[in-house]
């Protein structure tokens, strides 16, 4: 089983109790229905008691009360009071009561008394609700007291403490439960006083009863619509769950499961992510995921070919090391011994000339991102590059160096960017001709500096034009045979161009071959050079670099 933490860290939970939030709104609205019914109640009571001070007024103008006069007060009245109305004498008897007098008498007692019980609180979703709230009453709120504890169902009790205070002078108010159903009875006594101030002289009393039976009622309709509107909400809020756990977690769960499946038991790639067609977030997240699977699944193939090359590289001067050793225990002549000792050396310097090449590209791929980098200046680099060479190769290959644009900079390592301009000098004066001549030259514009080297060797056939990038491809075609500057690191390894395209692309830049050189009327700068490879004059490598900020 999931540990409890984790369940609740689940992105569906989370959205599920997100939206369940929403819920409380009218689930407080529900709560705050005893705020609401305690103010209808306070109005029905100041109701009650504007009605019994009016009556007492009207009474208060003679010096005595009588049956008679007190049944016309109540008659005139005409029915535009909603409670039940009472007089009494200074004895405490009844003069006139409204629910006994004309046609309203039945009214007026079920008005007041309310013996049926209403419908609202007969449905089932009201019964639902009603015990949902008793639920919570029982388990977070107070004990309520009981109505019974302080005046039980004695209507006389009720009535007669309303009294007494009205006879003494004060308002009285009392309630009581009613015997047939959840309503209360409410009672304001008002006292009938004749005379001026303090002098006044209390000759009755006017009781108002009535019955909460209304309020109630509109009260259950409230809490029934009010419920609607939680089960409405719990209903959306599952309802949208469900959509956003159909729209956003499945999708999450299917690239969790496409990346539990991605590697075997061994650690190795055997699938993938599928890049899905959504226009949102969680697409653009699959297709980024597929693009990064893709390419290192790519890598990985690289790698694998890397390593199978090298292993490759080496064999053959291994196999040739073994052979004149092997050779070299059967002869005794000091010649033939000597040329296998040649041979031998030859050999392993091959060998270290291929671990360095080796150890070198590997050091690039892993750590050319990683190092610092300054806006450096191209024009000076090459200069300085070109007088170093025409001191070392001057006497057999000439030197042009055309700059057109001295100003531009570019964010390079200065040391990594030199080795790059020395393997393509190296690669040109390897493959130039005697008195042959090799040009370099510099342009660019506002967003990136172009970089040519031209040599008039006998170029690159069309169907090695694809590799002559790769690992450990090495063509030498027509090159003079005592040449072999071919980089520093190179002498033919096959390695030099590789890591002038590691450098090149690890600094943002790109490096191409252009060949047949261009002539002096062709536009360096036009990306739509065609190469006639019955035509070879040499070779033209252009490197592009982003131009420093």
């Amino acid at each position: 089983m999931r540990p409890f933490y984790s369940v609740l860290t689940r992105i569906s939970n989370r959205l599920l109790a997100f939206n369940l939030l929403l819920v409380f709104l009218p689930i407080i609205g529900v709560l705050s229905l005893q705020t609401y019914e305690d103010e209808l109640l306070r109005l029905q009571e100041r109701s009650m008691v504007q009605q019994a001070r009016i009556l007492a007024a009207a009474l208060g103008t003679e010096p005595s009360l009588d049956s008679e006069r007190a049944q016309r007060v109540l008659v005139n009245l005409d029915r535009r009071v909603d409670a039940r109305l009472r007089i009494y004498d200074a004895e405490q008897q009844v003069l006139a009561d409204s629910s006994r007098l004309g046609p309203r008498r039945e009214d007026v007692a079920v008005g007041s008394e309310g013996s049926e019980t209403p419908e609202t609180r007969e449905s089932y979703l009201y019964r639902l609700g009603s015990f949902l709230y008793r639920l919570y009453a029982r388990l977070f709120l107070p004990p309520i007291p009981s109505l019974d504890s302080d005046l039980g169902d004695n209507a006389f009790s009720a009535r007669a403490q309303a009294l007494d205070k009205a006879f003494s002078g004060r308002y009285g108010q009392a309630f009581r439960s009613s015997a047939t159903h959840r309503s209360l009875i409410l009672y304001s006594a008002i006292p009938v006083r004749h005379g001026p101030g303090a002098e006044a002289e209390i000759i009755g009393a006017v009781l108002v009863t009535k019955s909460t039976f209304g309020i109630l009622t509109a009260l259950y309709d409230l809490r029934l619509a009010t419920f609607e509107v939680v089960l409405t909400s719990v209903a959306a809020a599952i309802i949208l769950s469900l959509l956003v756990s159909t729209t956003i977690v499945r999708p999450l769960q299917r690239l969790q499961r496409e990346a539990s499946a991605m590697l075997d038991r061994r650690g190795r790639l055997k699938g993938g992510f599928r890049a899905s067609g959504r226009s949102d977030e969680i697409g653009d997240l699959s297709r980024s995921l597929a693009e990064l699977t893709r390419r290192l699944e790519g890598h990985i193939r690289f790698i694998e070919s890397f390593a199978s090359d090298v292993s490759h590289e080496l064999k053959n001067p291994l196999a040739a090391i073994r052979s004149a050793t092997e050779l070299l225990s059967e002869v005794d002549e000091p010649e033939q011994r000597q040329r296998f000792l040649t041979m031998i050396q030859n050999d392993i310097a091959r060998l270290e000339n291929l671990i360095s090449g080796v150890r070198e590209i590997t050091q690039i791929d892993a750590q050319l991102e990683q190092q610092e980098t300054e806006s450096l200046p191209l024009a000076p680099l090459l200069q300085g590059l070109i007088e170093r060479f025409e001191i070392q190769h001057g006497d057999r290959v000439h030197f042009e160096l055309r700059i057109d644009a001295p100003e531009l900079e570019v964010q390079v390592d200065a040391d990594r960017l030199a080795q790059v301009f020395e393997n393509l000098l190296d690669n040109a004066v390897g493959f130039s001709p005697l008195g042959g001549r090799v040009d370099v030259h510099l342009e660019g514009d506002v967003k990136e500096a172009r970089i040519w080297f031209i040599d008039q060797g006998c170029g690159v056939p069309q169907e090695h034009r694809q590799r002559i990038f790769d690992r450990f491809f090495s063509y030498r075609g027509n090159a003079p045979q005592e040449q072999q500057p071919v980089g520093a690191l190179d002498r033919h390894t096959g390695l030099g161009l590789a890591i002038v395209r590691a450098i090149v692309e690890g600094f943002g830049g790109t490096v191409a071959l252009m060949s047949p050189p261009p002539t002096e009327d062709t536009d360096l700068s036009s990306s739509h050079h065609k190469t006639d490879s019955s035509q070879l004059q040499g070779a033209t490598f252009l490197v592009t670099l982003p131009r420093s900020a």
